[in-house]
């Protein structure tokens, strides 16, 4: 079997196993609002594919990033933290309960860290012979 079929399937079965923590800690507690954290970490990944290509200059030896990438970044990383701290803040004031804060923020880690995987694994490098 080659490399990329089997990190296809070990990815397919983390992403499955994420959103199942996800589902659960929504089923089991009969409280459905542990299920945004599945919508923020499937949107996460959304300002850096939108903003990965503006401001790039493929000329300039010293390139260090531009604003655009900054900001993508940013809201990025503002989507992340909302991911786990939605949940906490949600079981601080007794909405749901406190394991399934525990049961959605390791499904949502799975979920967004799946989303990485996929995109460091499967990345193409600009050749410079293209």
């Amino acid at each position: 079997m080659p490399a990329g079929l089997r990190t296809v399937i070990l990815l397919s079965f983390v992403l499955a196993v994420g959103f199942l923590l996800i589902i659960l800690s929504c089923a089991l507690w009969q409280n459905w609002l542990p299920l945004l954290v599945a919508l923020t970490f499937v949107l996460a990944p959304l300002p850096n594919a939108l903003f990965s290509h503006c401001g790039a200059d493929q000329f300039a030896a010293d390139y260090e990033g531009s604003g655009a990438l900054d900001v993508g970044r940013f809201i990025t990383s503002m989507i992340v933290v909302t991911g786990f701290a939605l949940p906490t803040v949600l079981a601080h004031a007794n909405v749901i309960d406190p394991k399934a804060c525990a049961m959605s923020v390791a499904g949502g880690g799975l979920v967004y860290g799946t989303i990485l995987a996929y995109s460091a694994a499967f990345s193409q490098e600009d050749s410079d012979y293209d």
